[in-house]
């Protein structure tokens, strides 16, 4: 198990517009705020296409239709992020999996992001899992 102690930091509110495509603008927020080590606390809106890895594939699967969002949680870094999402369609059937490029938002995406002050989270390769995995430090 890899661990690391801090305390809670600052809260911030953010709201993408029309177009935005999320992963792209979480992760040049976190560059341009400096983000050591953040966590997605809520996330409220609508994409018009999605793009999500789903458990034990390569490649991303494409709904495009209205979406509301109905949860996204992960881990934000300006080292890099995990984030999962999960839609619902106009009929209300939902899917999930990891956020890709692509999620593009509809009328709005509202996150709110805590801060976690002492803590660097790296992402270092993963010899058993084959992937960039969290590395947490406490600074």
């Amino acid at each position: 198990m890899n661990q690391a102690s801090g305390r809670a930091g600052r809260t911030h509110v953010l709201r993408l517009g029309p177009g935005a495509d999320v992963r792209a603008a979480l992760a040049a927020w976190c560059e341009a705020q400096a983000i050591e080590a953040a966590g997605i606390v809520s996330a409220a809106g609508s994409l018009s296409e999605a793009r999500l890895r789903f458990a034990g594939t390569t490649e991303a699967g494409l709904l495009r239709e209205d979406l509301e969002v109905i949860a996204c949680s992960g881990t934000l870094a300006r080292h890099g992020l995990h984030v999962h999402l999960s839609v619902a369609d106009r009929e209300g059937r939902m899917t999930g999996g990891h956020l890709m490029p692509g999620c593009l938002v509809r009328t709005t995406l509202e996150l709110v992001v805590l801060e976690v002050d002492g803590v660097r989270m790296r992402r270092t390769p993963d010899p058993a899992t084959g992937f960039l995995e969290l590395d947490p430090e406490t600074r």
